[in-house]
């Protein structure tokens, strides 16, 4: 799938003008990521994220569409390219975004300065208009909804999958507060150093919902300790009040999990194990 996506990339970036002579793969997830080298560009194409989430090209659109209205209000975004069209575009089936080549260095966010910046984007996403609208947390709740329909077929429990379905209904009425542009994703792997500072990167679970998502999303995290990060933040987060958002990251990350296996087939017992975590823990949160 890596070498079908470096061709595709490699061949919207050559029709429209941009010289590549030597592309390189920085990471293969559920997408591809491309160096156009010897261009300033980078490539994202959709590859096993269509698993669920078929219309790709609708989130990496936002994606596109919230990058650059944060840019133009000078929020630290990684910024799409202005070397060609920065999509999305379709070739060989396969949905592809451009973006500006920044180089990253190693360093990574500590908890206070992912909590502190995490505020500050979300205070920035209060004032921009994406240029999209969109029922609130529809992101990951039509995700859940297409995992309820293929889970089984990724090799999930189908017992389990109708529990994934039936306790996202039980969250949906507790999923409440005001509504804003959120990043989506907001663990610190999407916060990275550049020499021009930190920037926040991968905005394609961007939606409209309650900033208790982006907040669960930073509080569950693995990378750092998530609590310490939440209690940099200049405004209190009660733990009782974010736990149905963290209760649907919880199923949110056990179905992608699935996905992860279906491109890595020795990690399905992994995925397996994670998801009945995750139902058992939402379960047993909701009584």
């Amino acid at each position: 799938m890596s070498r079908r996506a470096v061709a595709a990339a490699v061949a919207v970036a050559r029709a429209s003008g941009l010289a590549v002579d030597d592309p390189v793969v920085l990471s293969a997830g559920v997408n591809v990521v491309v160096h156009l080298r010897p261009a300033p560009v980078v490539a994202r194409v959709a590859t096993h994220v269509r698993l669920l989430r078929p219309d790709a090209a609708r989130h990496q659109r936002r994606d596109l569409q919230l990058a650059a209205a944060l840019r133009s209000a000078g929020a630290p975004v990684m910024p799409p390219t202005d070397l060609l069209p920065p999509g999305p575009h379709t070739e060989d089936g396969l949905s592809t975004t451009f973006w500006r080549w920044v180089e990253v260095l190693p360093e990574r966010p500590t908890a206070d300065l992912a909590g502190r910046t995490l505020a500050d984007l979300l205070a920035a996403l209060a004032e921009v208009d994406p240029g999209w609208t969109g029922e609130p947390l529809d992101t990951p709740l039509d995700d859940l909804a297409e995992f309820v329909r293929t889970g089984a077929r990724l090799g999930a429990d189908p017992a389990l999958v109708t529990r994934v379905g039936e306790l996202t209904d039980r969250l949906r009425p507790l999923l409440t507060g005001p509504v804003q542009p959120l990043h989506g994703d907001a663990h610190p792997g999407n916060l990275l150093r550049t020499a021009a500072g930190w920037v926040w990167a991968d905005l394609e679970d961007t939606c409209r919902g309650p900033v208790g998502w982006d907040l669960a999303c930073l509080r569950r995290t693995s990378r750092l300790d998530g609590r310490a990060a939440l209690d940099a933040m200049p405004h209190p987060v009660d733990e009782e009040a974010l736990a149905p958002f963290s209760w649907l990251r919880a199923l949110h990350a056990g179905a992608w999990w699935l996905v992860h296996a279906a491109r890595e087939p020795a990690d399905l017992p992994t995925a397996r194990e994670r998801l009945r975590a995750a139902v058992d823990e939402v379960a047993a949160g909701l009584g």
